[in-house]
């Protein structure tokens, strides 16, 4: 809800500083959200700012705060989620806030987490602070998406992403698929990969590319890469393997035995799931403090991925290539559609050309 609405707009330059902040730590927060702060003096000069860079790391508010020091009593403090109010790995933001003699805070929106959930805001008001909530709350929420669906829903935010040519092929008939997208654009998947807390394949990818999966340097640590795989008939040697560039974890359903446990190689982490499952996997996923994940799986498992509502996003590369061939790989497997009433309807989110391809980035509605 948005509080003292006729005075917001004097705020929302600063809050979109405080955007721009927070986004300076994507992919590295979770399972926390990405929050950024500034800290105005009384005379409505900035005094300090502040994002929080990662779980266990001081609040955004807190840093704000301690850069403004003296500057911020009697000042306004303007994040982009509501300040907590209990104690985690770090102190409550509220008694920091309180602390510092700060007369104004203004939100943008309120933090979804139960623990939280308006606490924070009533916690403030009590204590005699103006309190201005809902500034550029559209433009929060949308940056928090992935957060705000994990604590909705006890999943992780999905972007289901493929490589295809201008004919819908994502390899020849052959399986040759190296490479159909352009250089621009495989440096674009590691900048997405690098926000994203985990990558997951199927087993088929991965006997059939042998991928890296890494950012290539551009997220500390490597998201997690995790393959999914009823049979673990997988390959003895596989860059995967190595776990010294990035962690992998192989999941697996209940069809697993134990002696088919000890075939794969040391490193990789072993996850028994109640079924070998999208649904299943990003369940345990997020119970690991995943609040983005990655799928760059073959046309099975990404179909199976869309129809238990693991995918919330899409990110489509389209190359100025025709592939041909009747029988060649198209991105999906079949989902059982019979009616155009059926279909999946995309909202589009965004697009843009990297080099010679094309990117489109489209949500589920």
């Amino acid at each position: 809800m948005n509080s003292n609405a006729s005075s917001s707009a004097v705020w929302v330059p600063w809050m979109q500083r405080a955007l721009l902040l927070a986004a300076l730590a994507e992919g590295g927060t979770s399972p926390n959200p990405l929050v950024g702060a500034v800290v105005l003096n009384a005379s409505g000069a900035l005094a300090g700012e502040g994002f929080h860079a990662c779980a266990g790391e001081p609040h955004a508010e807190v840093g704000a705060l301690a850069q403004a020091g003296e500057q911020a009593k009697g000042g306004t403090l303007v994040v982009t989620l509501e300040p907590c109010c209990h104690q985690g790995q770090t102190p409550p933001c509220t008694e920091a806030v309180l602390a510092a003699g700060i007369s104004r805070v203004v939100i943008a929106m309120q933090d979804p987490d139960p623990r939280v959930a308006g606490a924070g805001i009533e916690r403030l008001r009590d204590a005699g602070l103006e309190v201005i909530t809902g500034v550029l709350e559209p433009q929060a929420a949308h940056q928090n998406r992935a957060f705000v669906h994990r604590v909705s829903t006890g999943r992780p935010w999905g972007i289901l992403k493929w490589a295809m040519s201008l004919d819908g092929r994502t390899a020849l008939t052959n399986g040759a698929s190296q490479w159909i997208s352009g250089p621009q654009a495989r440096s674009w998947v590691h900048r997405l990969r690098a926000r994203c807390d985990a990558v997951i394949v199927g087993g088929g990818t991965l006997r059939a590319d042998d991928p890296l999966l890494t950012s290539r340097g551009q997220r500390h640590p490597e998201p997690l890469r995790v393959v999914l795989s009823r049979s673990i008939d997988l390959p003895v040697e596989a860059q995967l393997w190595d776990t010294a560039v990035a962690r992998t974890l192989v999941a697996h359903g209940p069809e697993v035995s134990a002696a088919q446990d000890t075939q794969l190689p040391e490193g990789p982490e072993l996850l028994a799931l109640r079924a070998s499952e999208p649904l299943d996997l990003l369940e345990a996923l997020a119970q690991r403090g995943c609040n983005r994940v990655l799928w760059e799986c073959g046309p099975g498992l990404a179909a199976a991925a869309l129809q238990q509502g693991c995918v919330q996003e899409l990110a489509v590369v389209v190359a100025p290539r025709l592939l041909g061939g009747m029988p060649a790989r198209t991105p999906l497997a079949d989902l059982g559609f019979t009616s155009m009433k059926q279909v999946l309807v995309l909202e589009p989110d965004s697009s843009e050309q990297l080099g010679t391809d094309w990117l489109l980035q489209m949500l589920l509605s």
